[in-house]
């Protein structure tokens, strides 16, 4: 499918969207489309509420978020956000914090559809002072002192739709991941739908021939959208680099609500989709981020004779 005909399909108002990869192959061009359809009170849930999530709340798309990490990857901090905590401007927003683990487990909860998770590592966090959904349970078998034990859990979490960036994936659907992995697969099984926006459709036996970088299998997914450049400003591990330029100036960008809006007018509204967005970004992805080659090498995974 089409970006655009993918958004229209799959996410409506009021919806929980997951955009889901971690610094790697962050999904920016589907939320950059969701903000063209002008989708609203989206709850999105995202480990690493970035530059697409300060984006989105600018477009007035987001009434809620789920999140373990707000700021602007180390190069500054996210002023839509931090406007809307902060001083409820131009409108609050709900956030709901929990830990990089705890948001893992929820993922993991809801992709094997459980009730809760247990984890240990909220014991002497004050998150739990900030958040509700973090709880206590007695665990059923006793612990190494050998009494029973109150152990904290988090609840599952399933997006209607969930939406991920990789590098290749066929028209099928198998899709492939290297590098930094994140938590994708787990945030595809949670979901109701799962979109993969990918670099490149590739053809099946390229995929056979591969089979473990095969992150999430064909079953799992509802539609592939072809997507070149499409995790901008982020990377794609083999096909660009990061553009720590942005990263650098988006501080400056979202600190000031007008120029923030007069960004997504240039860039975003003032875009038919993301290919053109590249298109005007083309002289900068060659001149500053292409990558050069390191293949991996091969393997035989033999065959009967």
């Amino acid at each position: 499918m089409s970006m655009r005909d993918a958004v229209a399909a799959f996410v409506h108002d009021g919806d929980t969207v997951c955009l889901e990869g971690f610094t790697h192959l962050i999904p920016t061009a589907a939320g950059h489309e969701i903000i063209r359809q002008r989708r609203r009170d989206l709850t999105v849930v995202r480990m690493t509420a970035d530059i697409v999530v300060d984006q989105m709340l600018a477009g007035g798309c987001v009434k809620r978020l789920v999140s373990s990490f707000v700021g602007n990857s180390s190069a500054g901090s996210l002023g839509e956000l931090r406007r809307r905590i902060e001083r409820a401007d131009p409108e609050p927003l709900e956030f709901e914090e929990y830990s990089h683990h705890g948001m893992v487990c929820r993922y993991q909860a809801g992709a094997q559809r459980l009730p809760f998770l247990p984890l240990r590592s909220y014991a002497g966090s004050d998150l739990p002072g900030v958040n509700p959904a973090l709880r206590k349970v007695t665990s059923p078998y006793p612990g190494p002192d050998g009494e029973l034990e109150q152990i904290y859990v988090v609840p599952p979490v399933n997006p209607d739709v969930t939406f991920i960036h990789a590098q290749r994936a066929d028209r099928l659907g198998n899709t492939q991941i290297w590098g930094l992995t994140g938590v994708q697969a787990e945030a595809v099984y949670a979901a109701k739908r799962a979109v993969v926006v990918v670099e490149e459709i590739v053809d099946d036996e390229v995929i056979r021939a591969d089979p473990n970088r095969t992150v999430v299998p064909a079953h799992a997914v509802d539609a592939v959208v072809h997507c070149p450049r499409g995790a901008h400003p982020s990377f794609a591990q083999g096909y660009y680099d990061r553009d720590n330029a942005f990263y650098r100036s988006w501080s400056h960008i979202s600190k000031d609500a007008e120029r923030l809006r007069a960004w997504l007018d240039e860039w975003v509204y003032g875009t038919r989709d993301h290919a053109e967005y590249a298109a005007r970004l083309a002289d900068h992805f060659r001149d500053h981020l292409a990558v050069g080659e390191a293949l991996s090498g091969q393997v035989d995974y033999g065959r009967r004779l």
